[in-house]
């Protein structure tokens, strides 16, 4: 049986949105279970598996709209544009979904209040750094003031060490980053990654963002975490409209 978590957050009542865990799928060693990446190196079949079985057992109202994720800070709205090599997803058509990948990265869900409009973001330290999250927030059509976002399983501060050109490339790009690094062995950097994606969202005008308090990197025995295992399977966060 497939696990998932779904976001703490009031959203009407119309939102659907859920993150799955490692565990309900088919995979094998050393992806294990259910690894919904198609560009990991786990067999086609059993990833295509692992799909079924999330549209079945969550009975989705579509198979999810899945994106070529480059960290990049490109955005799609799934019913206008064929392209799908994106970081960041947008729908407004009920019963389309809006899914990223992620295993230590950050996946940001985002739906508006009147519960017409939602968005998928997925938020490495590079796309975070280079505006990922402004761009969505850009291509919305709802204020920011009118979204909530949640902020989903991804690694955390004590698990996540940068060098001194990660802590810099912030420091410039974001006002008061700073304080969402400590400093750890010289040259090296904690990164609270979550807190960065918070202060960018609130910065932006979102002024409800919850935040999920599990690590991917700590709990790899219900979450994926490339930083832990180099080789491993991929988490979706989805979001969709009923």
């Amino acid at each position: 049986m497939i696990e998932t978590l779904k976001p703490d957050w009031a959203a009407p009542p119309q939102i659907s949105a859920c993150c799955t865990t490692r565990r309900g799928g088919v995979s094998q060693e050393p992806f294990d279970s259910l690894n919904l990446g198609l560009h990991v190196g786990d067999r086609a079949d059993h990833v295509l598996q692992n799909r079924q079985r999330l549209r079945e057992e969550l009975l989705l109202p579509s198979d999810p709209c899945w994106i070529n994720q480059t960290h990049s800070v490109e955005v799609v709205t799934l019913e206008q544009d064929d392209n799908r090599d994106a970081d960041a997803a947008i729908t407004r058509e009920a019963g389309r979904i809006a899914v990223v990948m992620t295993a230590d990265c950050l996946p940001i869900l985002l739906c508006n209040r009147a519960g017409s409009e939602v968005a998928a973001i997925h938020a490495g330290w590079r796309g975070l750094q280079a505006g990922v999250i402004q761009s969505t927030l850009a291509a919305m059509h709802s204020s920011p003031r009118q979204l909530m976002a949640w902020i989903g399983p991804g690694i955390s501060q004590a698990s996540f060490e940068v060098g001194d050109e990660v802590y810099a490339a912030f420091v410039d790009a974001l006002p008061g980053a700073a304080s969402c690094f400590s400093a750890n062995r010289p040259g090296h950097w904690l990164c609270d990654l979550a807190g960065l994606a918070a202060s960018v969202l609130r910065r932006g005008g979102v002024a409800e963002v919850s935040l999920s308090p599990h690590c991917s990197y700590r709990d790899v025995e219900m979450f994926y975490s490339y930083r832990h295992e180099t080789v491993t399977g991929r988490m979706a966060s989805l979001i969709w409209i009923n």
